[in-house]
Order: C-alpha cells, then sequence, then structure tokens
C-alpha cells in the first residue's frame, strides 16, 4: 500500500473511501499526484472548486488578508464582512445574511430561523413547528441534519433522531401542498438534488412550491450549497424558473475552492427573529473569509462563469448523449452539473471511477450507480472534449 494512504488509513476514521490516488497539487481543472501524473479534476470538490484550483486572483486576496488579519471572531467589527454581505444580498435579490462556515451550519442556521419565525411570526404554538423536506434530500451530516434524510446509512446508529421534520416526494408540487399544515414553518428544497444524484425536478416545479407556499405563509427555502454560484448555468438554481426564496443557502463555491465560507440569505422579515446571542458562529464572517468571499462572487461575475457553465454544460451534456455504450442507463443535468446513471447489472459507478482515473479524470459515485461530472466552470471546450473522449473508452 502508498504509505501516504496507509498513514491515513491507520491514524484516520474510517468514514471515507477514497479512490487510491493521493493528490499534492492543483491548478485550473487539473490536479497532480505524488508521482507527478496529472488528472482532470471533474468533481470539484462537490461543486466547492468551481473557480478552479488556485485561482490567481483568489490566492492573491487570500494572501494579502492573511498577512493583515485572519480572524478576531464576531466580537468586533471588521473591515471586510460589511462588503462580502452587501455583494452577496445585492447579487441574489436577499435582504440580509448571516454567515458560518460549511453549508451544513449555514442549513441548520435556516433551520433555526425558520422556527423561531414560525412562532414569533406566524403564530405557530410552541415546540410545534414542523418543517417539510424531500425524499433523497442530502442537507449535511449533523444530528439535524440526518435526521431529515431518507438515506438509512445516513440514521442507523445515531438516534435518537431530531423530530419535527416531515418528507415528501421530490418533483411533486401537489404533495407539498397536501402536507401542509397550520404549523407547517418551511419548505427546505434543493432545485437540482446532487447526492440523489443529479436529479431533475419537472419543469415549473420550482415556481408552484413558490406558489403554494405563499398561498400558505409557508417559508420556501433554496439549500444552493451545491446548485448556486454558477453550476447550474445561472447564479442560482432558482434563477431558471425566476423564483426568489424566502431564504437561501450558499457555502462550497463561496469559498474561492480555499477554505469554508457559507451564508444563510433571507428576507428582513425571516432574519429579524434573530436578536443577539441567539446564534453565532467564532469562525462565521471572518475577515479571512469574507475577503476571498467577496472575492469569489467579483470573479464569479467578472469571468461569466455562469454563462459559461450554460454554454458548455450544454455541450459537454451533448457530447455526451452521443456515446453509445450499453453501460449507459441515463444522462441528465443542467449546466455543468451533470450526472451519467450506470446500468447496475452491467457495472458499478465505483468501478467506472476507478477506470477513469487510470486514464487520467477524477470522478466519484454516488449512490453507487451513478458517475457525478461538475467540472471547475472555468474549463475549456477542448478540454470537456478530452473528458468525453477518456469516458467514451471506458465506457466501451
Amino acid at each position: 500500500m502508498n504509505a501516504v494512504i496507509e498513514m491515513e488509513t491507520r491514524y484516520g476514521a474510517q468514514n471515507y473511501q477514497p479512490l487510491p490516488v493521493v493528490l499534492i497539487r492543483g491548478r485550473g481543472v487539473y490536479v497532480w499526484d505524488q508521482n507527478g501524473n496529472r488528472y482532470m479534476d471533474m468533481m470539484s470538490a462537490y461543486s466547492s472548486v468551481s473557480h478552479g484550483h488556485c485561482h490567481p486572483r483568489l490566492v492573491n486576496v487570500l494572501t494579502e488578508q492573511a498577512q493583515r488579519l485572519a480572524i478576531v471572531s464576531r466580537a468586533f467589527y471588521t473591515d471586510r464582512l460589511g462588503a462580502f454581505l452587501k455583494r452577496a444580498c445585492e447579487l441574489t435579490g436577499q435582504d440580509r445574511a448571516l454567515p458560518m462556515n460549511t453549508g451544513a451550519e449555514a442549513v441548520e442556521t435556516a433551520i433555526k430561523a425558520a422556527r423561531k419565525w414560525a412562532y414569533t411570526v406566524k403564530g405557530v404554538a410552541p415546540e410545534r413547528a414542523e418543517i417539510i423536506v424531500c425524499r433523497g434530500n442530502f442537507h449535511g451530516r449533523t444530528t439535524t441534519l440526518i435526521s431529515l434524510s431518507s438515506e438509512p446509512q445516513y440514521r442507523y446508529g445515531f438516534g435518537p433522531l431530531t423530530p419535527g421534520f416531515k418528507a415528501i416526494d421530490y418533483g411533486d408540487a401537489e404533495a407539498l401542498e397536501n402536507a401542509i399544515t397550520p404549523a407547517t414553518a418551511a419548505f427546505l428544497v434543493e432545485p437540482i438534488q446532487g447526492e440523489a444524484g443529479i436529479v431533475l425536478p419537472p419543469a415549473g416545479y420550482l415556481r408552484s412550491c413558490q406558489s403554494i407556499c405563499r398561498k400558505h405563509q409557508v417559508l420556501l427555502i433554496c439549500d444552493e450549497v451545491q446548485t448556486g454560484l454558477g453550476r447550474t448555468g445561472k447564479l442560482l438554481a432558482c434563477n431558471h424558473e425566476n423564483v426568489r426564496p424566502d431564504g437561501l443557502v450558499l457555502g462550497k463555491a463561496l469559498g474561492g475552492g480555499l477554505l469554508p465560507v457559507s451564508l444563510f440569505l433571507a428576507s428582513h422579515d425571516v432574519m429579524s427573529v434573530f436578536t443577539p446571542g441567539d446564534h453565532g458562529s467564532t469562525f462565521g464572517g471572518n475577515p479571512l473569509a469574507a475577503a476571498v468571499g467577496l472575492e469569489a462572487l467579483n470573479v464569479l461575475i467578472e469571468e461569466r462563469l455562469a454563462e459559461r457553465s450554460a454554454e458548455l454544460g450544454a455541450y459537454m451534456l451533448g457530447r455526451l448523449q452521443r456515446l453509445e455504450s450499453p453501460l449507459i442507463k441515463s444522462i441528465r443535468g443542467k449546466g455543468l452539473f451533470i450526472g451519467l446513471e450506470i446500468h447496475p447489472a452491467k457495472a458499478s459507478a465505483r468501478e467506472i471511477c476507478v477506470r477513469l482515473m487510470e486514464k487520467g479524470l477524477l470522478s466519484k459515485e454516488t449512490h453507487t450507480t451513478v458517475v457525478r461530472l461538475a467540472p471547475p466552470l472555468v474549463i475549456t471546450r477542448d478540454q470537456i472534449d478530452e473528458a468525453v473522449s477518456i469516458i467514451g473508452e471506458v465506457l466501451h
């Protein structure tokens, strides 16, 4: 066994099953292993590296800010946070933003906001607020977030689970309306389900959900940790249907592929439920994160990464759909967020990912049947051609 892999395996908890490659360097869409072999990254760290590895502008901002001031906690004001929050709110159409670190933390923040809003604004009886979620969701791995998951492995052995959630089928707006009660605080939904295998709902679904939520005084909260910031060909996936949710969760790419940065953004009505001491994070909104987050947003807009995702995603999807392989069950996606579903009786997605790795392309399976294809948004047409050529070789 490789010595680096052996040491990590010996001293690390076995909660991951990485592909057997040791990466030491990255630039743009490429990463290199310890032996100097180059690989095309078609994972982008689950959409965290949308700007490409080690984007020069982001590295420069990170370096400059780290030499000035990195963290002082939210006990004091800093000169970086306000500008970051202002830019994020202006771009997303939200009124206020609450900074955290990981996507899971930001989703937890959204849940706390929805519950307190239900009690203080909507008038739900104490301790009775309920949040509707979708089966197949992935919102994180905290004890609260696994409690709203429908994946048995995420839940097994970690009870007692947190109450207050009701699950419905994804993509079924009628099921949402039928599930709403006077105690319903919010509907928490991914515009496209990522970990479920890049699952797209029917056209018009999110728009219908917004109408239903407004009709029943229920908050619509969109988890765009994976789908946001250009990944699907729009700044936000909910922009495809001109939906502005009451609450929005961003993360992953917000840190420019350099460090964890997340936000819960919402209307004045929702965010005003928080008062000093209600919620917080020692690291959330630190000057280093704020500086990088602001530059990540600026790069996204100035380099037209969402537009690139729309154009190149359509191109890549078209190229993939022309592949003729008995191993392919279906291909689906939006922008550069694509799932290649493998016939489970013919091969496993894990096996396909190992073979892709051996030919210089890195991806990761989800739910044993889907190969995720989500490259950095800086990828070029020629690089997509190279990637599709490798995928074609492996699938034939």
